[in-house]
């Protein structure tokens, strides 16, 4: 099998309300598709959404490397994914976001090519219940204690909570949330990086009575040891999630005892290639898992719940993002049950393309 042809389609879709986090306010989901064409009829599907201040990507810049890129797989065996993802490595450094997106396309073309849903392609089983939580942007505290109030009636089982502005407003911010929706459901903290080290000792030292399910990282990428000292003084799982995007990365967080859980994100990790290797870790030393995304469209984050039924070692899903859009362009994938539930395709490969109609409205490069 060969690839003939790959389109690069730019996408961005507006959110129904500001997504606020310590690192930014987004408006909109800028996103890329990715569609491999092969000679045998086979077409691949694929999805990233670069994130500045985390991947050092953006749409417009994932449009130009994804060019280099298709350059550099046009003619070759799509099934060869290994092969494919180190001719990636060898055209440009780093850019894992736009690798991602062609590396779920090649992931869905191999996963049709064995007539398997994607899920069991990669070694898994549709044995387990996934549940996704649902996320208060950060802002004023009544306004994000309103907001939990509004996800708890709408069903969700966890709530999601971005803070990182600092310890002080971050413990008034839960203590409203609290007052709002009782103590019974719990909260998942992200930080985004917001907090230096004795300031996030202290404010999850005044947090522990508060349910909090585990905190996402918070202090500054890269800060193994200081990571580790906030998980030796806190109660409250640490989860590592700017810090960890590559095997190595994983590996340097478990040298380190750093944290107690991984938080893998295709995003970061260039894709399933390299997400599944860092499973191998996490399943080697005993290490809970999330499966989550940036801003995808459900054809991303169906994507990452074929990656969740890989590995007994996913605990968690943060799947919401695309219940933020005021459009939806995919056609099959993920859908949402009640309590948030995530309910796969059913059917070989991914699952999950996008509509045509809108595909005629973006922007196609196409490289043959």
């Amino acid at each position: 099998m060969k690839i003939t042809a790959i389109e690069i389609c730019p996408s961005s879709i507006k959110l129904k309300d500001p997504f606020v986090i310590s690192l930014g306010v987004l408006e909109h989901a800028q996103n890329v598709y990715i569609i491999i064409h092969t000679n045998t009829g086979l077409i691949g599907y694929g999805e990233c959404s670069p994130f500045l201040s985390i991947n050092g990507e953006s749409m417009d810049t994932c449009v130009v490397v994804g060019g280099y890129l298709a350059n550099s797989l046009i003619g070759n065996d799509p099934l060869q994914i290994e092969v494919c993802s180190a001719k990636m490595d060898q055209v440009i450094f780093g850019n894992s976001s736009i690798k991602s997106a062609f590396d779920i396309a090649l992931n869905d073309i191999a996963a049709q090519h064995a007539k398997l849903p994607l899920y069991e392609f990669l070694g898994g089983s549709n044995d387990r219940n996934y549940f996704t939580d649902y996320t208060v942007s950060l802002g004023e505290a009544s306004k994000m204690a309103t907001d939990a109030l509004d996800i708890v009636e709408k069903g969700f089982k966890c709530i999601k909570i971005k803070l990182g502005e600092s310890g002080a407003a971050d413990l008034e911010r839960i203590k409203a949330i609290r007052a709002a929706i009782g103590m019974d459901i719990p909260l998942r903290l992200d930080a985004n990086q917001g907090w230096h080290k004795e300031e996030a000792i202290n404010l999850l030292k005044d947090l522990e009575s508060y349910n909090i399910q585990y905190c996402e990282e918070p202090i500054t990428r890269g800060e193994f040891r200081a990571l580790s000292a906030i998980k030796m003084h806190s109660s409250i799982p640490i989860m590592a999630d700017e810090s960890c995007c590559t095997p190595s990365d994983a590996q340097k967080l478990i040298d380190f005892n750093s944290c107690d859980l991984f938080n893998i994100k295709l995003g970061k990790s260039a894709g399933i290639f390299n997400a599944q290797k860092i499973l191998r870790l996490a399943e080697q030393h005993h290490i809970d898992v999330q499966i989550g995304g940036f801003l995808e469209s459900r054809l991303g984050f169906t994507a990452s719940a074929h990656l969740a039924l890989s590995s007994k070692a996913v605990k968690y899903i943060d799947f919401d993002t695309p219940l933020m859009f005021v459009e939806d362009p995919v056609q099959g994938g993920i859908q949402y049950g009640e309590h948030g539930e995530i309910i796969l395709p059913e059917g070989i490969g991914l699952g999950a393309s996008i509509d045509q109609a809108y595909l005629n409205n973006l922007q196609r490069i196409i490289f043959q």
